[in-house]
């Protein structure tokens, strides 16, 4: 396959959401001239393959860039969202000659210690974390009770604006499929790895310009803080109405700037 020559852009989104998350975004891409390249990381909405059993983000980076190698694209942005940003980030570090932009919204990675402002604490859960990285609890709690698990996190971390009831039973639907559970759970349970990963980029910054999207009502400028430790050229973005999910729940902003972004960085 020949080797890509329009701007392209990798959208890698996080948890617990799918590929929905950006049906705002990719219209506007594809409009001002930018190839949306959606990719689901495994076992975020959809069952893993059985073949997948490493869910550090370092070695979904690769298999992210290998998969992208195999389509014959050589040259791309990425655009994460939650842990999709955290594989986003390892991305740019591994292969900065490959990515001319990366927009993270919604992550502050492992190993990065910034506090979450206090706008957003109120609404930004802290519970699902330790949750979900202690061995058994969610695989015995979780199964049949989907909505509530999954239902509860999206509601609150989405803050006072709220996703849409169509948007929030999509989501629980695509994480009640079997399988999915336990990939998700395993996301939080490589943390000592994914940290060690993370912080080895302070020694060796993010050359790759970054635009760092908050919302307000949950990580906030936390975004752009983190990614100061990481990365050398940070671009600083809050949207005041948001929580959780800035693509979805201002997209009008959210696409300016992300398509002003990658124009600057193509």
């Amino acid at each position: 396959m020949s080797e890509n020559r329009t701007p392209t852009a990798v959208l890698l989104h996080g948890w617990p959401v799918t590929s929905h998350h950006w049906r705002y975004l990719v219209p506007a891409l594809e409009a001002a001239g930018i190839t949306a390249v959606p990719v689901t990381l495994p076992g975020l909405g959809a069952a893993a393959e059985s073949s997948v059993t490493d869910f550090r983000k370092a070695a979904l980076a690769d298999e992210v860039r290998a998969r992208l190698a195999r389509e014959g694209i050589t040259r791309f942005a990425v655009i994460g969202h939650d842990w999709g940003a955290t594989v986003g980030c390892l991305i740019a570090a591994q292969a900065p000659e490959s990515v001319s932009g990366l927009v993270v919204e919604e992550e502050i990675p492992p190993g990065v210690d910034v506090e979450i402002p206090e706008d957003g604490r109120g609404f930004y859960p802290s519970w699902h974390g330790p949750f979900n990285r202690t061995p058994g609890l969610a695989e015995r709690l979780v199964p049949g009770r989907e909505a509530a698990y999954y239902g509860t996190f999206l509601e609150q971390s989405a803050g006072p604006s709220g996703l849409g009831p169509d948007t929030l039973h999509a989501y629980i639907e695509a994480y009640s499929t079997p399988g999915v559970l336990d990939a998700g759970l395993a996301y939080y349970r490589t943390g000592s790895d994914d940290a060690d990963a993370i912080r080895a980029l302070a020694a060796q910054p993010i050359s790759t310009p970054v635009l760092a999207v908050g919302g307000r009502r949950a990580m906030g400028t936390a975004v752009a803080a983190g990614m100061a430790t990481l990365a050398t050229c940070v671009t600083p973005l809050v949207l005041e109405q948001s929580g959780h999910y800035p693509a979805e729940q201002e997209p009008d902003s959210v696409n300016l700037a992300i398509v002003r972004f990658l124009q600057r960085h193509a």
